[in-house]
């Protein structure tokens, strides 16, 4: 996790002043002086840290990756697109995001567009008991064999998505909303939606959207990035 800004310089401070501590007074006030003539110390110091834990985390990330690939991408309880697809996007998501629903625009013209990028949906709710009402439609309407990307619009362009708007959804994509509330389908749901939620914590995922591509995990709804990373993997695999 990243250390806020004003975090960072506390702490640069706080090293500066211990090492202040074990000196003279003379060479206090020298460190002070120049601190209070050169500030921009302070701020190399924070940027310098933070490349650190930029690099630390990306590293942590990478490893994370590898040990749970096959969670990652072949669990066959998720929905994908372009199941015959050489590269894999993994895109964990709540319908009722704002961030979310900025990408899901991103996220259909993938699809649509390259039938090579094969897309994984990890149904990760966040935002509470709607959310999870949602995510086991969509959950619902893949085991049926229905067109959970067709769903993903339509819930991603819905506002406000509550409970009836998702309830409406369901029906028209052939779901009975009921169907949600059989002791079976609720425990094989939340099942699959606490998986994730492990899945999500292992690789430091924090929020939504978080995508991965290989080895390069992407949080926030950056599809420059996502673009990019699709791009490198395209070259890697030839």
């Amino acid at each position: 996790m990243n250390v806020p800004r004003r975090l960072l310089a506390l702490a640069a401070l706080a090293v500066l002043l211990s090492a202040c501590s074990k000196s003279d007074a003379s060479f206090d006030a020298k460190v002070h002086d120049y601190i209070l003539a050169h500030p921009e110390v302070i701020q190399q110091a924070i940027a310098k840290l933070q490349a650190q834990q930029d690099q630390q985390a990306a590293q942590q990330a990478k490893l994370a990756i590898a040990q749970n690939r096959q969670s990652l991408e072949r669990d066959p309880r998720d929905y994908v697109a372009n199941p015959n697809g050489r590269i894999t996007v993994t895109e964990f998501y709540d319908y009722r995001c704002p961030h979310c629903i900025n990408a899901a625009p991103a996220v259909l013209k993938i699809i649509h567009d390259h039938p090579d990028v094969r897309f994984v949906f990890k149904e990760f709710p966040i935002f509470g008991d709607v959310s999870e009402h949602a995510a086991a439609g969509a959950i619902q309407l893949k085991k049926q064999g229905g067109d959970v990307v067709s769903l993903y619009s339509d819930f991603m362009n819905t506002h406000p998505l509550d409970d009836a708007a998702i309830d409406r959804i369901l029906r028209a994509h052939g779901v009975d909303p009921a169907t949600l509330d059989k002791p079976d389908v609720h425990a094989q749901t939340q099942a699959q939606l606490l998986a994730v939620r492990k899945l999500a914590i292992d690789l430091g995922i924090e929020g939504t959207p978080a995508f991965i591509v290989g080895d390069t995990l992407i949080p926030g709804d950056d599809t420059d990035a996502i673009n990019a990373a699709i791009n490198q993997a395209r070259a890697r695999a030839g």
